[in-house]
């Protein structure tokens, strides 16, 4: 059992155990309390709206192998506005038609919505009709036990590459009425760390709607995730529960991160910049549909601790032993999700990145990061406004997770590119060393009053690893807002924003801040020559 309770950086300062396991399979017989519409039966299977989940899933393969194929036999064109509100509907009786065939659950009906957009967005990104089924239909579907907060059942193909949620029939509204602006946002910019949906779908079943949807799986299980957590940039009740803390993988929250990585994630300048770059482009997205309350899913795979792992438990769970299959969806992988790649010969080299997005610790521990935005279909309606006016009454209303869209995004933003993900900071050359003689501080934020400087107390070969020489490409830095300047120091340019501000526009946002940035460092610099 010790070999299985394992700790993670930070435990020994918290006192809090970190067990570390990849997301399993549910098996039947856990005992699940009833968590929205999600509970166990008598013989203890889960179900879902009184549907078992063994024919929840058939009902789906079968529905989805069935609208694929007749949709095969139309002719591709352009998507057209009426193709976003069209709903397809087939009956599945149990003993078969001309359409269907014998089946051994109980009659249902499948719909399917907007079947031409949603073959659009698959051709998108890259997935072909016969990987689709593949993918879905020709093994059983894996059911996760990890659950959302609604009681959402999660299930994942045989080969990773999909995941299927049930979501409510508000959500399911809301992304319909998504779809139009969804569809125009991916053609401009299908790299995001949005979630990619391929199919949204309803069974009827027992009188009930059960809808789902079809989405990318951003945590493949062939990796060994040693950490997770579900960041909104709130902190008003935003810790992990004691009943989260004794799952096999818990998700932990934004008061366990500050808790236990309270230096936060280095990342290469290149990959800084394009997440950062990418998270900004998302929000000001997520900001004009009006959605908040949405999440950054990561979870963290610690190469350095996988390698001191011992041979027992490595076998056990048999991963990080053969580098996965390749995804067969476009820019499905966090690192595709970005844009963007470790400078060659910089601090990030490793052999297989598996997908993930390379990063390091404060010890210096080289970690692959997996990330994505989470639960966007939640638009702040006048409950929402409701929610959010009575939790301000008891608690600072800036620190709560329901907030109106504008300052959500300005927050997750400033919450993720400051005190989650931050650049790791170059090491200056002996012509620009700081008369003090201090190692190299970063801007810890708009919003803080003091630097933080960065000082890992590593051994001799990780500090190597950690810092790199100064390779800045003459005018890098200006007319790009997106990368932080290096010089001077933040005492000297603290009037000047890290984050551009989002209820300007992308182009005013960042020209003002290109004519900024310019023109202080100038006049800085300038000052500094005489």
């Amino acid at each position: 059992m010790k070999a299985n309770i394992l700790q993670y950086e930070g435990e020994e300062a918290s006192g809090i155990k970190r067990p570390m396991a990849p997301e399993v399979p549910c098996s039947s017989g856990m005992p699940i309390k009833k968590i929205g519409h999600r509970s166990v039966d008598s013989s203890g299977e889960t179900t879902y709206k009184k549907t078992t989940s063994s024919a929840l899933k058939g009902a789906i393969q079968l529905g989805i192998t069935h609208t694929v194929g007749s949709l095969s036999t139309k002719p591709e064109r352009d998507v057209l506005m009426q193709d976003f509100y069209v709903v397809e509907s087939i009956f599945f009786p149990s003993e078969g038609s001309n359409l269907t065939p014998a089946h051994h659950y109980n009659d249902f009906r499948f719909k399917t919505y907007a079947p031409v957009a949603f073959r659009y967005f698959r051709e998108l990104f890259g997935i072909r009709p016969d990987d689709y089924l593949y993918s879905l239909c020709s093994e059983p579907l894996i059911e996760l036990c990890s659950s959302g907060a609604s009681g959402s059942l999660f299930y994942v193909s045989s080969d990773d590459e999909f995941i299927i949620k049930t979501v409510q029939h508000k959500e399911a509204e809301f992304l319909q009425k998504l779809l139009p602006g969804y569809y125009m946002n991916l053609n401009q910019n299908p790299r995001t760390l949005l979630p990619k949906f391929y199919g949204l779908y309803c069974v009827q079943a027992g009188g009930k709607n059960i809808r789902i949807v079809v989405m990318n799986n951003l945590l493949p299980r062939s990796v060994k995730m040693h950490i997770k957590y579900d960041l909104k940039g709130s902190t008003y009740k935003r810790r992990a529960s004691q009943k989260e803390r004794e799952k096999p993988l818990p998700t932990f929250k934004d008061l366990d991160f500050l808790q236990d990585i309270s230096d936060g994630l280095f990342l290469d300048a290149d990959m800084y910049n394009a997440l950062c770059k990418t998270l900004q482009r998302d929000c000001l997205v997520l900001q004009s549909f009006k959605i908040m309350d949405y999440s950054l899913l990561m979870s963290i795979h610690n190469i350095d601790y996988a390698q001191r792992e011992p041979l027992g438990n490595e076998a056990q769970h048999s991963v990080d032993t053969r580098r996965p299959a390749p995804q067969k969806a476009l820019y499905s992988t966090a690192m595709e999700s970005i844009q963007g790649e470790a400078r060659r010969g910089g601090t990030m080299e490793t052999d297989d990145y598996m997908g993930g997005i390379p990063a390091r610790n404060s010890k210096g521990e080289r970690l692959l990061l997996y990330i994505g935005i989470i639960d966007i279909l939640q638009s702040y309606r006048f409950i929402k406004k409701l929610e959010h006016s009575w939790k301000a009454l008891v608690h600072d209303g800036d620190t709560v997770s329901v907030h109106r869209p504008g300052f959500y995004a300005e927050r997750f933003q400033r919450f993720m590119c400051n005190t989650v993900f931050k650049k790791i900071p170059l090491k200056p050359s002996p012509s620009k060393k700081f008369r003090s003689g201090s190692s190299f501080s970063r801007r810890s934020g708009p919003s803080s009053n003091s630097c933080v400087t960065y000082q890992p107390s590593v051994s001799g070969e990780h500090k190597a690893q950690v810092t790199t020489k100064a390779e800045v490409e003459p005018g890098v830095h200006f007319g790009r807002p997106d990368v932080l300047p290096q010089t001077p120091p933040l005492e000297k340019i603290s009037e000047v924003s890290t984050i551009p501000d989002p209820y300007l526009s992308p182009v005013v946002g960042e020209t003002l801040q290109m004519l900024t940035t310019s023109s202080t460092l100038l006049e800085k610099l300038e000052v500094e020559d005489s």
